[in-house]
């Protein structure tokens, strides 16, 4: 008997050898067969979709759970576009938050809408004696009070109390991170968010050190939600790439650098389990620290990198010797070259056809580029929704040639590279298929079209979030597609995207997310 048969449905599977079915029948948290094969089989539950669309479950490829929780519950200064209005929340936030001395988190920092950065003297008439860290939205960035900065080592680089990058770390090792159960329940609240969008799986992207590693002991919150019964999706947690040690082994291990235990890419479950090795190279466009060959337009300034150019091919190579997966931050151009570079000699050194490596975000790519990264074998995780919601400052600041450059798709997928979609929650809107909506249209917020030829078709965008997704986190063989024997994660939509207006694919209600055969959204719309 079937736990579940799903019937009157427009199931579009994703799989080239069935395109569509009717009738889904699950077992046991698995799809166990489509319409003839299921439809005569007794079921405990059958559901009559009454023609909705059914989906693979979305996979969002580089997500950042914890801060997408976090952000959820703390003070924020956005929307705010002058300094007066910012400074004003900041000190709502201090007085209404702690004792004197205490931390206050404040979220929504972006200095673009005010033209230029706080200072750390002005966070400083508002603080209420607390200890204040204003976040970038990018992650790349956060600006401290005085009492902050008396307390960092003189050697830590800032702009009037702006700290970038690495700098950053600096701030964080002033205070304890954050408890296992205060991350538990961010994850768990951003993961809820995630469901109703449609997302079943995600790879949480950077964990226990980097520049958004919450704690050392991070994976911990985790197993808590997984041991409670209170982790609603599926994660793949990748490890921040510093959170590798050297180790003493015999050579013939290959082991250079290691995570305690020896624990690489694979280990753990179903529902959670340890991915790629996070790598930052380079900063962001928002926060203009993404590593360029040419200075940003009308500047000298030609970003950064996150260390010693040799320092982060070492760490590259490393943990390719090591047998990770590797996913490589790497946002501008000149960052990209360090990354095809290192992967390049990390493959000389010891050949991996199923290493899988993947570059996150690839968002300056230029013409030469592209034939590497297909020889390379490597993935591009890309966000399109930056193209909407920052797709203008972007354009401005790259310039005509460049802009055509950003956030590819047509490029990875005409030269054989698998274009994985992913939203880098909580920078800008996670939503699936709002994504899918502009990686077709390449339109900005105000309608500017951001490299018209970089478009793709509906179904090559809702591939890079189902079967690019998959391949990406190394799931293809139980998920990305609505396949036989594949793990029942699916979303019901209200229309099938393929079939409306493009303009309209972002506005598509989700009915009902399926994580393991079962209903996991609250909607009460099935």
């Amino acid at each position: 008997m079937l736990c579940t048969r799903l019937t009157n449905a427009n199931v579009v599977t994703m799989d080239p050898a069935r395109p569509t079915a009717r009738e889904l029948g699950i077992w046991r948290g698995r799809i166990v067969g489509l319409d003839e094969t299921v439809a005569s089989l007794p079921a405990r539950e059958v559901v009559d979709l009454r023609g909705a669309t059914v989906l693979p479950g979305f996979i969002d490829s580089h997500v950042h759970l914890a801060w997408t929780g976090l952000k959820q519950s703390a003070p924020s200064v956005a929307p705010c576009e002058r300094v007066a209005d910012v400074l004003a929340a900041v000190g709502r936030a201090t007085s209404g938050t702690g004792a004197p001395g205490d931390w206050v988190d404040v979220m929504g920092y972006d200095q673009r809408a005010l033209g230029r950065h706080l200072t750390a003297a002005e966070l400083e008439t508002v603080s209420n004696g607390r200890k204040v860290f204003l976040m970038h939205d990018s992650g790349h960035g956060c600006v401290v009070n005085r009492a902050v900065l008396d307390l960092l080592p003189r050697d830590v680089p800032h702009r009037d109390g702006f700290l970038a990058e690495g700098a950053m770390a600096a701030v964080r090792r002033l205070r304890l991170p954050y408890a296992q159960t205060d991350i538990a329940d961010a994850v768990e609240r951003a993961a809820r968010t995630c469901l109703a969008e449609g997302v079943t799986a995600v790879a949480e992207a950077g964990i226990g050190g980097g520049l958004l590693g919450h704690s050392p002991v991070e994976l911990g919150a985790y197993q808590l939600l997984r041991d409670e019964g209170r982790l609603p999706l599926r994660v793949q947690l990748m490890a921040a790439g510093d959170t590798l040690r050297p180790r003493e082994a015999h050579e013939r291990d290959g082991l250079p650098r290691a995570l305690d235990l020896g624990m690489r890419t694979g280990f753990g479950d179903d529902w959670l389990s340890l991915g790629a090795l996070k790598i930052y190279t380079d900063g962001g466009m928002m926060a203009r620290t993404a590593a360029l060959t040419a200075p940003y337009a009308g500047t000298e300034n030609v970003g950064e990198l996150q260390d010693d150019p040799e320092r982060l091919t070492r760490l590259i190579v490393d943990g390719h010797l090591a047998g990770w997966q590797l996913a490589v931050h790497a946002i501008g151009d000149r960052a990209a070259d360090l990354a095809l570079d290192a992967l390049e000699r990390a493959r000389l050194l010891r050949p991996r056809p199923v290493a899988r490596h993947r570059i996150e975000h690839a968002g300056l790519i230029r013409p030469d580029q592209l034939p590497r990264f297909a020889r390379l074998g490597l993935s591009a995780v890309v966000q399109p929704t930056f193209l909407h919601s920052f797709g203008d400052d972007y354009a401005r600041v790259m310039g005509e040639e460049r802009a055509a450059w950003m956030y590819r798709g047509r490029g990875f997928l005409d030269h054989g590279v698998t274009l994985v979609g992913s939203s880098d929650r909580p920078v800008t809107d996670g939503a699936p298929l709002r994504a899918v909506q502009f990686m077709v249209e390449r339109a900005s917020r105000t309608g500017r079209a951001i490299g018209p030829d970089e478009a793709v078709t509906v179904d090559e965008a809702l591939r890079a979030y189902t079967v690019g997704g998959a391949y990406a986190c190394r799931w293809e063989d139980s998920a990305g597609t609505l396949t036989e024997g594949k793990r029942a994660d699916l979303v019901v939509l209200g229309d099938d995207p393929r079939r409306v207006d493009p303009s309209r694919i972002g506005d598509i209600e989700v009915l009902a997310t399926f994580v393991d055969g079962r209903e996991a959204t609250e909607t009460g719309k099935l």
